[in-house]
């Protein structure tokens, strides 16, 4: 059956528009069937087939696509009388997805059902075991699609519907680029499974409007992961009623953050909360000063919970229930949880048995004589993980300044490292954690930090750096890691975020970090989508990012 009522046609870019969404003319006959379409019929005399320029090279998208395999033909563009066709019907767990094209494309009609396939149409079909509505992925092989061009015609096929919107987002950025895509069959998938942003909404406020501008940006570049940092010693960002006594005056409320969850879920987007601890616990601490972490001098340590104290535990817990709970995700899906455990004053003391005797006595107790501070914090951070995980999350992740070599007690094997530096003093290697076993995202803060202010050495990252001189494989400083290329690669180093940490909050204005990160985050999307030397220069690559 065909749609009862038609979007209204939004506006596309003047590129788009001049090259696609105004062709109306028409020729004699119709093309062949293309590929693809196995449940909708094509006839030949439905509509004449519409003429256009041929559209030439190759499509024109960031990320590249993986593979081309060229035609000839004119190529696919928009018309006025273009539908988007979907077989399996608008309940389907790709009706979404065709829909966002549609409007995408300047409100083109979305029809379901046995309809026949006209010239100029869109037929979307998932070939994988249908699946509940956008559930996350659990790898890239679901992120794979075709799009053939066809005879006028267009096909998009993908196993899952993850798959079919990065197909859409491909279409969308060919259109805007080129005005339309080149005759042919892409064959597309991600290098790496996980791909995204990270930012810090404790330090500085962002509003639930920016933050939604940047999940559908993300989307547009097929990356698939948000993590939000909203607690901080500046600010504790979210709405709470088991403590709103901790609760900063300028917050999202629980209903927005439930609309970001909502948004970033049908653009396929994972959410990843961190509520940091046992350090960056300020905003916390503030109303909970008898917990605050004291020297054997007796001053205070800015930030840092008291692991010996036994009331410490029972708060953070409490939190982090009710904020698992917030972030729901759906059943049987990861369940992502970061845990934060970077940069616990204790741990940067030269002398810390002595500098804070309490914690020294707690590791003791609980390990026996030879227990250390180390082991006290490794702990901490292992009970948070079974506190989240009883709440259904199961995707763990913790900063890699929070593991530490012991022998009384480890870290939960379950946990991924987020390496983020190798600058500070005994900072371990990433070449160990590879060895050991563990999975190791990218956060490296030579390539991939936006620091407001460019405090402690850091400076704005360039996308051009990020395009021309780092990959996945380099976790540390500016050279890939030191480790057998078994271990490099996506299923032990899954991906890389990029974040945006507002140290000097009032550094930029958020109109101008949303500028800023624009090109790294282009850049970003290309290096772990294909793993090959990018076919652009950057200046290619640089002036098409104006164009989609």
């Amino acid at each position: 059956m065909s749609n009862p009522k038609r979007p209204p046609r939004a506006a596309l870019p003047a590129v788009a528009l001049t090259g696609a969404l105004l062709l109306t003319g028409c020729s004699g006959s119709a093309d062949t069937e293309p590929p693809g379409s196995t449940s909708a019929k094509v006839n030949p005399e439905a509509a004449a087939t519409p003429t256009w320029a041929p559209v030439t090279g190759t499509p024109q998208v960031i990320p590249a696509v993986r593979e081309f395999r060229r035609a000839d033909g004119r190529g696919w563009r928009p018309t006025e009388q273009a539908r988007v066709v979907v077989p399996a019907g608008e309940h389907s767990n790709v009706a979404d997805e065709a829909q966002l094209m549609a409007r995408d494309l300047g409100g083109l009609d979305v029809v379901y059902g046995d309809e026949t396939i006209r010239p100029g149409d869109i037929e979307v079909k998932a070939t994988g075991k249908s699946t509940a509505d956008n559930v996350p992925v659990r790898g890239a092989a679901d992120e794979a699609y075709t799009l053939t061009a066809r005879g006028t015609r267009l096909t998009l096929t993908a196993p899952t519907d993850a798959g079919i919107f990065y197909g859409t987002r491909t279409v969308k950025q060919a259109v805007r680029a080129a005005g339309g895509l080149p005759e042919g069959t892409i064959e597309d998938r991600p290098d790496r499974p996980q791909r995204g942003m990270s930012l810090d909404n404790a330090r500085k406020p962002f509003s639930q409007d920016w933050i939604e501008a940047r999940l559908r940006e993300i989307a547009d570049l097929k990356l698939n992961q948000f993590q939000l940092h909203f607690s901080d010693d500046q600010g504790f960002r979210i709405q709470s009623d088991t403590h709103p006594e901790v609760v900063s005056a300028d917050h999202l409320t629980k209903a927005q953050v439930r609309q970001i969850i909502r948004l970033a879920r049908s653009l396929h987007i994972s959410v990843v909360p961190e509520l940091d601890s046992p350090g960056h616990l300020g905003a916390v601490l503030e109303h909970h000063q008898d917990l605050l972490l004291r020297k054997a001098s007796g001053t205070v340590v800015p930030g840092a919970i008291d692991i010996s104290n036994p009331k410490a535990a029972p708060l953070i817990d409490s939190l982090l229930k009710e904020m698992s709970d917030l972030f729901a995700n759906p059943k049987g899906a990861p369940a992502y949880w970061h845990l934060g455990g970077d940069e616990y004053q204790a741990l940067l003391s030269s002398t810390p048995a002595t500098t804070y005797p309490q914690l020294t006595r707690a590791a003791q107790r609980k390990y026996g004589s030879g227990g250390t501070i180390k082991d006290l914090a490794t702990g901490w951070l292992n009970d948070r993980q079974k506190t989240v995980e009883a709440q259904g999350k199961n995707r763990i992740e913790a900063w890699n300044d929070g593991f530490f070599s012991s022998p009384r007690v480890s870290a939960d094997k379950n946990r991924m490292v987020d390496y983020w530096t190798g600058k500070e003093l005994g900072q371990r290697d990433p070449a160990e954690f590879l060895r050991e076993g563990r999975n190791v995202m990218n956060f490296n803060d030579e390539f991939l930090y936006y620091v407001l202010g460019e405090p402690n050495q850091f400076f704005y990252p360039t996308g051009r750096r990020i395009y021309e001189s780092w990959t996945p494989k380099v976790l540390r400083h500016t050279q890939p890691v030191s480790v057998p290329a078994s271990m490099t690669g996506p299923d032990r180093i899954p991906g890389a975020r990029f974040a945006i940490w507002c140290d000097r909050s009032e550094a930029q204005t958020a109109q101008q970090v949303a500028a800023g990160i624009r090109l790294p985050l282009a850049a970003l999307a290309q290096k772990t989508w294909d793993p090959r030397t990018p076919a652009l220069s950057w200046s290619q690559f640089q002036a098409l990012a104006g164009r989609v």
